[in-house]
């Protein structure tokens, strides 16, 4: 039965997000950095399918390069060739038609791009029940990352050091300064140290929510924070919806929530 990458695409809870700060040591300044730098802060696209990149190099090394010659694109002891965004299923389908769980396993998932071949070492029996788990929300996104870090003792350290540097070697693998993933976390670990600059779990929803329904046209508008696209969005909903006009309040969650079938 072929696999359906599209769910409900359920946002994390507040109940998620202290969870796994707790198994972090309580630092939330940390997690947020984590998810912001890999995914821009959300776990799904527009269409509702997780978050992914398909790393060819990794397919490459996991099927013994036997697709390289006639798919360099996809097959490669190179990083590269990304089609960046939703197309990186079109790549991730061309290699499951070679090797579909090493297709799979060569592809990073959700909100913190945890790749599919940590699935038992994040707590599931094989890359096709991570990858279910990832399809259906953003709750099991961010436990994936929560046990990926705890169950890697060198990367746990460098996070509780906030060693950023270590942390993104760990997390990244050994071309991490080329992306400047180390230089990204401790700016945006700094940024999120003001409680006031972290992302509003509930404002985070809302905009899920209307990116679905199509009142917000990008990912990178859910960063739980209301600005102006937010804030025309959520007047546009009012309106063709027949509430009065006003700001998110529990009212608008609450039907946005249901129209987006969340």
């Amino acid at each position: 039965m072929p696999i359906s990458f599209a769910g409900k695409g359920t946002p994390i809870t507040a109940v998620d997000f202290q969870n796994a700060v707790a198994a972090l040591g309580g630092d939330s300044a940390t997690l947020w950095s984590l998810v912001v730098v890999e995914t821009n802060g959300f776990g799904f696209f527009a269409d509702r399918r997780p978050q992914i990149l398909f790393e060819r190099h990794i397919f490459q090394a996991r099927t013994g390069g036997s697709y390289s010659a006639a798919h360099p694109d996809i097959s490669n002891p190179q990083p590269g060739g990304y089609a960046v965004g939703a197309a990186e299923y079109d790549r991730l389908a061309r290699a499951m038609l070679l090797d579909e769980r090493a297709a799979l396993e060569s592809t990073s998932w959700g909100l913190g791009q945890v790749m599919g071949f940590n699935a038992t070492s994040v707590g599931y029996a094989d890359v096709y029940a991570m990858v279910s788990a990832m399809v259906a929300g953003e709750g099991a996104q961010l436990q994936a990352v929560a046990q990926f870090i705890a169950g890697n003792p060198a990367l746990s350290r460098a996070v509780t050091a906030r060693d950023w540097a270590n942390v993104a070697l760990h997390y990244n693998g050994p071309n991490y300064s080329e992306n400047k993933y180390d230089e990204k976390l401790a700016a945006n670990y700094q940024k999120f140290s003001n409680a006031s600059n972290r992302p509003n779990i509930d404002a985070r929803t809302a905009q899920a929510c209307l990116l679905y329904l199509g009142y917000l046209q990008s990912v990178s508008d859910v960063d739980g924070l209301i600005g102006p696209h937010s804030l025309s969005a959520i007047q546009a909903f009012r309106q063709a919806n027949g509430m009065p006009a006003g700001g998110l309040d529990a009212a608008l969650l609450t039907a946005l929530s249901a129209q987006a079938n969340i």
